[in-house]
Parts: structure tokens; sequence; C-alpha cells
């Protein structure tokens, strides 16, 4: 039998293999998310994310130090808020002695190079678990913006490298853009969550926050996942609002908006890997239908190759440990 080309020649050997492989995974593309408590010693599992955990500050500067050694330069923080705390203004938010500005300000002090992305959002700090202002029954759009100026400009005090705005509200990242350039934070980047979805992957999450919405849905602001147009339309809007990163959120289920966005920018596209999808990895490898080491670098793999610069995923740590192990 006579071939003129035969492919399978460069898939015949690990070597081969990797040298031609079109996609290169690095712990440098992960974002690691990171759920911060009050107290100390504190060390909560998330019963919906099994081995994820919420930290105070002393545990989360460990688990930074570690994610420094694995390679992991990025964190992206989240807090959990006391409820005597919450309200409908969201005004701890920007509260300079809060926990997510005493979190910022202890890991920059203890891991100086660990570029620091700040979740900008009123849900955790919400009476009603919304990611804006509630006036009679409907969530706001000016006011919570007011707010979120308030909030990432707190942030940017305390050290923060990049805010990242998750609301989707409208006019946010300009609003935000001009605070920081009005306070000369003019090194401070945004990364807009541009296309974030209506999605019911997102259970695990507001389990780990408690930030569930206290009535309806969210609906409102977060995009229909029936929509592909308007998620690029959001992410040039974010970018000529000022955005420096644009995010499509979540991964899996939206590999083909990741492509779209990729192709549509030209700004580095971040994807998030959502606490839904840990689970579901999780789960079946629990149930021995998968294997978990090659499902989260299959996975990773898959979000990057679609176009994503950068990946926000549960997985980082045991990624960046399976890529040396490889």
């Amino acid at each position: 039998m006579f071939l003129q080309r035969r492919n399978r020649i460069l898939r015949s050997n690990p070597a081969i293999r990797a040298m031609v492989a079109e996609t290169i995974l690095t712990p440098a593309d992960f974002i690691a998310p990171l759920f911060i408590d009050e107290g100390k010693n504190i060390s909560t599992e998330i019963a919906s994310m099994p081995n994820y955990f919420r930290r105070s500050i002393d545990g989360t500067i460990r688990e930074v130090k570690e994610l420094w050694d694995l390679g992991v330069r990025s964190v992206l923080l989240f807090i959990k808020c006391r409820d005597e705390l919450k309200d409908n203004t969201g005004k701890e938010s920007w509260n300079p002695d809060g926990l997510m500005q005493r979190s910022i300000k202890a890991i920059k002090d203890a891991v100086p190079g660990m570029y620091i992305m700040t979740d900008v959002a009123l849900d955790p700090f919400s009476s009603f678990g919304h990611d804006g202002i509630v006036e009679n029954g409907e969530i706001v759009n000016d006011p919570t913006v007011e707010a979120l100026v308030k909030m990432s400009v707190s942030h940017a005090v305390a050290g923060a490298d990049m805010v990242a705005p998750s609301d989707m509200m409208d006019g946010r990242i300009g609003a935000i853009r001009e605070a920081l350039e009005q306070n000369n934070f003019t090194r401070t980047g945004i990364m807009a969550y541009s296309a974030k979805y209506a999605s019911c992957f997102y259970g695990p999450f507001r389990d780990a926050l408690d930030s569930a919405p206290g009535f309806g849905d969210k609906k409102t602001y977060q995009m229909d996942y029936a929509n592909r147009i308007e998620a690029v339309k959001e992410a040039l809007m974010d970018i000529e609002e000022g955005a420096d990163i644009v995010m499509v959120k979540p991964g899996l289920p939206y590999l083909d908006i990741v492509r779209e966005v990729k192709n549509a920018v030209d700004v580095p596209v971040s994807v998030y890997n959502i606490s839904g999808e840990y689970a579901m990895i999780k789960a079946a490898a629990e149930k021995g239908w998968i294997d978990e080491d090659k499902a989260i670098i299959e996975t990773l793999t898959s979000i990057k190759r679609a176009g994503g610069d950068l990946i926000a995923t549960y997985f980082a740590k045991d990624a960046a440990r399976l890529l040396q192990s490889m």
C-alpha cells in the first residue's frame, strides 16, 4: 500500500506529539479563585466543591505561597461578608478596613509578586443576594454602578493590580476606568466579565459565599444563554470603555462563544472554568466514571484551544502540579 502522506507519523510517540502540539498549557495561564472568610485558622470545605475551601486570611496566605511555588502567578479574590454587614447599598464593599481590603494588603505583603485580581459585584454584600441595588423589586443600574465605582477604587487603594467587575451592569467599565484615572490609579487594570451568562452552573459558587439571590433570578442583567452575537457586542463595548481583558463565563458550555470573542477582539480573553464544571468532574471522578487528572488537563486545554488566553479555574493548583509531573 502506497500513501503520499501518513498523518500518524506526527502522532507516533510522546516526543513528536509534544513537538507539534498546537496548544501548550502552563501554570502561568491560570488565575486561582480564592474564597476568604473572617477569623483565624478557618478552613471550611465547600460541600458542593470537594477539596476546595473558604479560608481566613492566614490560611489564604499559605495557599497563595503554595500557588506561587507551583508557578501560578495570579489570584482572584472573593470574600464572604458577615450577614450583619449586608444591606441594600453594599457599603461594606468599599470599607477601607473591610475583609477584601485587608486581604489584598496581607497577600501583597506576603507574596509581593502575586498579581491580585478582585471581584467587583454587590452580591456578597447585598441583603438581597443580587449583584445590584434593589428598588421596588428591580435591580437598578445607575445607582449600582456608583457603588461599584467606590468598591473598585477602594480595591485599588488597598493594592489590587486589577479589578474584575462581574455584575453585568451597563456602563460600569467606563465609569470605573474614569474613577481610576481621576484617582491616579493609572496602573490598575480592569478585567471585565463581558459575556457572563445566566447559567445553572453557578450553584456551588453561591454555596461558597452564601450569595444566592433572595428573590427571582439574575436574568435581567446576566446574558441569555441562547445568544451568541450579543457576547461579541458586550466585549467590544467593554473594550471601548477601557477594559484591559474581557471574560467569557462559564467555560465549557460556551467554548463557541470563547472563539467568537477571541476572533473579534484585540485584547486578552479570559475564561472562567466555573464551580459547576469543577463539581461535575469531581463527582464523576468520585464515581469512578472518569480519570480526574486526565479530565482536568483535557478540560483546561480545550478552553485554551478555544481561545482562552487566561483561565480562572478551581483546578489551578491541581493542574499546576499535574503539569510539573508530565
